[in-house]
């Protein structure tokens, strides 16, 4: 087949775009090398990756040939209050706007990578597809519009989609703002970790590989207009994600305690019965596994400095 990756020099994009490739596929990789964070870690992950650099809030997706096009490009992170909102907009509503409208009219299939953040401060726990979202941080505003802009394209052009809400994704080349990277970075160069809260917020936290497994799962076997959860097999507080990062690296954590961050939810757990129904995909990595190697990768990096 022959795909597209949008934000394949970010952390789950460029593990995508590896597995398609491994898998037999032509990929064509796509990125902006925004500077949310230090670009040169994005080029690091697109090592082996032939990326083309587009800003999809401006520019069109050529489409024609494709068997179907995986969009995760978008402005990360649920701190996102203040002056950088314009960069959710554009990166996020209006880039998506643009690869919906270019992949209806060639008719190429698109799975989109939303988050949990729709959810808020769920109505229940674990929470289904169907809990109604009310996010709290423009972040979780923005990816909620960009599934109704799917919803509409679909309504009124045809555009065939699948929505994918990934809970927490953590592993290898994890961006550096999330705060398992920040804790396994910390304890690499034993420095303090800032710890926003009472360290008691859970999450489900799932590891990068399974999320890459549904991910292309839902391209090859969702049904038109699928909207899953994508989840781990461990929900976990950030206090036990601490201590099980401590014993696989064998070391204490400095902790520095901050007040909650506003935009920060207490607590994620997905209900993943739909994709297990739907596609036959569950999580089966263990946290300390999938811990253990984004600890072994970070800490090989440091010591390669």
């Amino acid at each position: 087949m022959r795909y597209v990756v949008t934000g394949s020099a970010g952390f789950i994009g460029s593990h995508l775009a590896g597995a398609l490739t491994e898998h037999g596929h032509e990929v064509v990789a796509v990125d902006s090398f925004t500077d949310y964070y230090d670009p040169a870690l994005k080029e690091e992950n697109a090592a082996g990756l032939d990326v083309s650099r587009l800003d999809l809030a401006e520019e069109d997706l050529a489409l024609d040939g494709f068997d179907g096009l995986f969009h995760l490009a978008g402005q990360p992170g649920v701190r996102s209050f203040g002056d950088v909102f314009e960069d959710y907009v554009r990166h996020n509503l209006l880039a998506s706007r643009r690869v919906f409208e270019s992949a209806a009219a060639a008719a190429v299939r698109v799975v989109f990578a939303s988050s949990s953040s729709i959810y808020g401060e769920a109505e229940s726990y674990p929470t289904r597809e169907d809990a109604q979202p009310r996010p709290i941080s423009p972040y979780g505003i923005t990816k909620l519009g960009c599934e109704q802009l799917a919803h509409a394209y679909a309504k009124g052009f045809g555009l065939d989609a699948v929505v994918l809400r990934y809970f927490t994704f953590y592993g290898p080349r994890q961006r550096p703002d999330m705060a398992l990277a920040r804790i396994v970075d910390a304890l690499a160069n034993g420095t303090p970790f800032e710890l926003y809260g009472d360290g008691l917020q859970s999450r489900s936290f799932t590891y990068v590989a399974d999320g890459v497994e549904a991910t292309i799962s839902a391209m090859e076997r969702a049904p038109a207009g699928g909207v899953y959860n994508v989840g781990g097999g461990s929900e976990a507080t950030m206090r036990d994600a601490i201590a099980t990062l401590e014993a696989v690296a064998g070391r204490a954590l400095e902790l520095v305690e901050r007040p909650a961050a506003a935009g920060d939810v207490r607590r994620t757990s997905a209900d993943t019965t739909t994709i297990e129904r739907d596609l036959g995909w569950r999580a089966t990595t263990q946290l300390e596994d999938g811990l253990r190697a984004q600890w072994e990768w970070a800490s090989a990096r440091v010591a390669a400095r």
